[in-house]
């Protein structure tokens, strides 16, 4: 199964900040908020969710591709991604933009403010799917992630067009868009992933109920933080998976992005739903393990044994045998 992945191609600015944010916010002064925090540490890291989904599936052997803009500075990540499995062709290189930048702090809670500088990912519109399924032979998935607003729409329209299965994932652009917007980069996905905020989002912003969205998708995956997954499909009972247990909590940069990549791994191997779930919820436990988006290591022995402890030996015979 051959998976495109669109999305935005970053470097990440990590910043930690002791504190809590709620502790300096002055409720009647909110309107006019202006802070600074001193942070303890900083990490630069490579980032950009279609990058992180990309990398996720390459360790795990799915041979993903992907599909973005990047600036002249992208080089050094270019032979990163090339050499962790995934198939960088089909990024627009920019002449005159760097690549974007996120940067973002993170609190003693877990608590995160970001900005986004979007860069060469502004470039994504100009990329022509058909270019790219043509290259590989075809494309039996693309999933469309925060990216360049009109190169989510495009994306979308193309995949209606030529017939492409497509999943609909907005995440960080979902604060931006309208209702109008959102139905739009909705109607007809196979697959639509958000986290429960998200999810009452997108209801209350398109004027949809639950029960029409599940008649307008193929499958809706809520991610739930530490509780798991919610998998469902019109008609059919839901699924729900838990999360492995931690060994610690570093940072939550990129978890959801590690989660889209094994369920999206899982479904390039051919397995269930569930089995993909798994998958995806073990490889956000990793990211979360550690500092950056890409800093891990996916050791089979490992992983394995950690899958089985969690979802026992069925489960893990099904996703070993992709795993050797």
């Amino acid at each position: 199964m051959r998976i495109a992945v669109s999305g935005s191609i970053a470097h990440d600015h990590l910043m930690t900040f002791p504190g809590r944010f709620a502790d300096q916010l002055v409720g009647d002064q909110l309107h006019t908020i202006s802070l600074s925090f001193l942070v303890d540490g900083l990490e630069v890291r490579r980032g950009g969710v279609g990058a992180n989904i990309c990398y996720g599936m390459g360790q795990l052997g799915a041979s993903p591709i992907l599909v973005g803009a990047a600036g002249a500075d992208f080089e050094e990540y270019r032979d990163w991604l090339d050499r962790h499995g995934v198939d960088t062709a089909s990024v627009r290189i920019s002449e005159v933009l760097h690549t974007a930048r996120f940067v973002c702090t993170t609190d003693a809670d877990h608590n995160q403010i970001g900005s986004f500088y979007t860069g060469a990912m502004s470039e994504a519109r100009l990329i022509e799917l058909k270019h790219v399924a043509d290259r590989v032979g075809g494309l039996d998935l693309v999933h469309i992630g925060a990216d360049d607003p009109e190169a989510m729409m495009r994306h979308t329209e193309e995949c209606r067009t030529r017939e492409i299965p497509f999943a609909a994932d907005f995440s960080q652009q979902l604060a931006r868009m309208d209702g109008e917007e959102i139905r739009y980069l909705t109607d007809g996905a196979a697959y639509l992933f958000h986290n429960e905020y998200e999810k009452a989002l997108v209801e209350s912003k398109t004027g949809w109920s639950a029960e029409e969205l599940l008649q307008r998708v193929g499958t809706r995956v809520t991610t739930l933080g530490p509780r798991g997954v919610r998998i469902e499909r019109a008609g059919r009972p839901t699924v729900e998976v838990a999360c492995p247990q931690e060994d610690s909590k570093a940072d939550p940069t990129g978890v959801g992005d590690a989660f889209r990549a094994g369920f999206l791994a899982g479904l390039a191997w051919g397995a269930s739903l569930e089995r993909a779930a798994q998958v995806g919820c073990m490889l956000a436990t990793l990211v979360i393990e550690t500092v950056g988006t890409q800093e891990y290591t996916l050791r089979r022995g490992s992983f394995m044994d950690r899958f089985t402890k969690a979802y026992g030996t069925d489960a893990a015979d099904e996703v070993r045998a992709h795993l050797l």
